[in-house]
């Protein structure tokens, strides 16, 4: 078996498409871990601790200029808080200009901050399927990424009008 993945992505309500800021949202459960796991299953004996894989990307896009790095730094710290007993790392930053069809041919950018993690499941919660502890540990990594949201959402930058006509 392959390692398994989610991905999904969020941004704020009423940006209209696509949105300004949306953070993207990595889970990968490596075939290293899997075989972690069901080896604890057929022993009881936790060898090696399964984990799962994280990345968060956290983007500013629509951008009118070319956005400078000091001003989307304070809004995104070094780590995240604690999910678990660790924390994601904040492993780069990466600017993109893009070039579409647009009038003068006006490019248009973005910025996206990239975290980076394991989250090992701890035996009790491999245990017991009613354990509570992910629904903690995650909890606070979408409390997190909600904050991050809003104030990446709240710098003063220049930004393009939404794609659709709507709002």
């Amino acid at each position: 078996m392959g390692d398994l993945s989610w991905e999904t992505s969020y941004g704020l309500p009423g940006e209209g498409q696509p949105p300004r800021v949306v953070a993207h949202v990595n889970f990968d459960w490596p075939s290293w871990s899997q075989t972690a796991y069901r080896s604890w299953c057929v022993s009881e004996v936790l060898d090696q601790q399964p984990a799962i894989e994280m990345e968060i990307i956290f983007r500013v896009q629509r951008l009118i200029a070319q956005p400078e790095p000091t001003v989307v730094e304070p809004a995104t710290p070094e780590t995240s808080p604690l999910i678990g007993n660790e924390r994601l790392e904040r492993a780069g930053l990466t600017i993109e200009i893009g070039h579409f069809d647009r009038p003068a041919g006006e490019p248009e950018y973005a910025i996206e901050v990239t975290y980076e993690g394991l989250y090992e499941l701890a035996e009790e919660t491999l245990a017991d399927g009613a354990s509570t502890l992910l629904d903690e540990h995650f909890g606070a990594l979408g409390g997190w990424i909600s904050a991050t949201l809003v104030k990446l959402g709240d710098l003063r930058l220049g930004f393009r009008p939404a794609d659709d006509a709507s709002l």
